[in-house]
């Protein structure tokens, strides 16, 4: 007798019923996969027919024609635009002075006199 038995004591019945007829194993998963597959269909059939219509389906600047001719907004360049035109028109320009106030602003405040700070004990 070998070391080892080919068949297992306690084989359960299951295993022996799938051993003799694969079958009853490879039917019913093939079931499964082919109701699956047409479970699934209808599902299918409405991803595909909601993108035709967005495909087919005109836009009213399309049915009017009136993006033929249209530029491609850059935000970029309108930047460059915006601050090249705002450089060109630039001047400086000299504001009045308050009366009484110098022209170089308001002058800095005397120095405390020496006589005030002695003073204190």
């Amino acid at each position: 007798m070998p070391a080892f038995a080919s068949r297992p004591l306690n084989g359960s019945p299951i295993h022996q019923q799938l051993k003799r007829h694969p079958a009853l194993f490879g039917i019913p998963f093939l079931l499964v996969i082919v109701g699956a597959s047409f479970g699934l269909q209808a599902f299918t059939q409405t991803r595909y027919e909601l993108h035709s219509q967005k495909v087919t389906q005109m836009s009213r600047e399309q049915e009017l024609g009136l993006d033929k001719n249209k530029k491609k907004f850059d935000v970029r360049e309108e930047y460059f635009k915006l601050s090249a035109a705002s450089q060109e028109e630039w001047e400086p320009k000299r504001i009045e002075r308050p009366k009484g106030l110098p022209e170089w602003g308001v002058p800095p405040p005397p120095p405390p006199s020496s006589s005030q700070q002695s003073s204190s004990p």
